[in-house]
């Protein structure tokens, strides 16, 4: 066995045991002890102002988790970008394109490759239209982001809960049906820090929520989107021409798009599970023939330009009308503070 599918191996050992206290908890404690020890040290370092956290002079709100590996943050980063929109507000988004190669600050535009600004941003932008920049450092993004676009409200961090050199004003933490997994830090257990922490909002993605929070429902639209963003219903895709459907997914989770398919009454041939952020470089469209090609919309960015006649299958998150009440009350206040000074009461972390 080579080096790389002993890592992946290892690795795999070590995610299943993150559901309970069981024998890699254990063996791997003392390094959470240390991970966490570190993790305090900065966090003081910044408490104390040794370590300098930025503001930008609009309202920063970040959706982020404490649990590693995919929560279902960027749908409803999207759900936000709308409800805000909808109510006629400018809002950007900045990311740390988790997967890109490059390491500059950039706008993530139309025609932007993916290894530069990572599948999720281009995806915010496509789903949005809202101008969406990456960078490693947040504040160096959400400055870069008003200097292009002065007339934007409200910056959005797509992750970055744990990204402390630029203060937020609102923090939304996001759990799936995993919770707090086995409760400890990193390597024992799935926490990048502690929990319970103080946060805003606590909305839960999965389908059985692991404690008290708000929930963010996730469907399937009833309609798959082609390379040109016209529609084609789901019910029409059971017979498609002939073809058998075959569905990919490179994201945390694919079974769970694989039922969710399935769920609408999609008979499928084939499934094929790729790892989260899998770049498409080695898909051949003519290893595929005779298949209608079903993906996720994150997946669509990249696979389109290997298999343009890929249908991407959009998840729509609804989020509840009370947290939505309780999310405008709060930058309402925020926004008619006028100035930088005025906004110094959110999180400094």
């Amino acid at each position: 066995m080579d080096s790389a599918r002993q890592r992946s191996t290892l690795q795999r050992w070590i995610v299943r045991g993150w559901a309970q206290r069981g024998l890699s908890c254990w063996l791997l404690w003392p390094f959470s002890l240390l991970f966490g020890a570190l993790a305090a040290v900065r966090r003081s370092l910044y408490r104390v102002g040794l370590l300098k956290a930025g503001r930008v002079p609009v309202p920063v709100l970040v959706v982020g988790n404490v649990v590693a590996g995919g929560s279902g943050k960027t749908p409803i980063v999207i759900a936000l970008v709308r409800h805000l929109q909808s109510r006629g507000l400018q809002v950007g988004v900045i990311s740390r394109g988790h997967g890109r190669q490059a390491r500059d600050c950039r706008e993530v535009l139309a025609d932007s490759a993916i290894s530069d600004v990572g599948d999720e941003p281009a995806l915010i932008r496509l789903a949005t239209a809202a101008p969406v920049f990456v960078a490693p450092s947040r504040l160096q993004a959400a400055q870069s982001l008003l200097a292009q676009h002065p007339g934007t409200q409200i910056i959005i961090s797509d992750d970055g809960l744990q990204h402390l050199g630029l203060q937020r004003d609102l923090e939304i933490c996001v759990f799936d049906e995993r919770g707090i997994g086995n409760g400890c830090l990193l390597p024992a257990g799935p926490l990048r820090e502690p929990w319970p922490r103080a946060a805003d909002w606590v909305l839960h993605s999965g389908a059985r929520p692991a404690f008290a929070g708000f929930q963010a429902n996730r469907t399937l639209a009833r309609h798959a989107l082609r390379a040109d963003h016209s529609e084609v219903a789901l019910q029409q895709l059971a017979q498609a021409d002939g073809k058998r459907l075959l569905a990919v997914a490179a994201i945390a989770k694919p079974e769970d798009f694989f039922d969710m398919l399935r769920a609408q009454g999609l008979p499928l041939a084939r499934t094929i599970a790729l790892p989260d952020h899998h770049d498409f470089s080695e898909w051949v469209a003519q290893d595929h023939t005779g298949f209608a090609v079903l993906c996720t919309e994150k997946d669509a960015v990249k696979l389109w330009r290997k298999q343009p006649d890929a249908l991407a299958v959009p998840l729509l998150v609804t989020l509840e009308p009370d947290f939505l009440t309780q999310l405008d009350a709060r930058l309402s206040k925020l926004l008619a503070s006028s100035s930088p000074s005025t906004l110094s009461s959110g999180h400094g972390h």
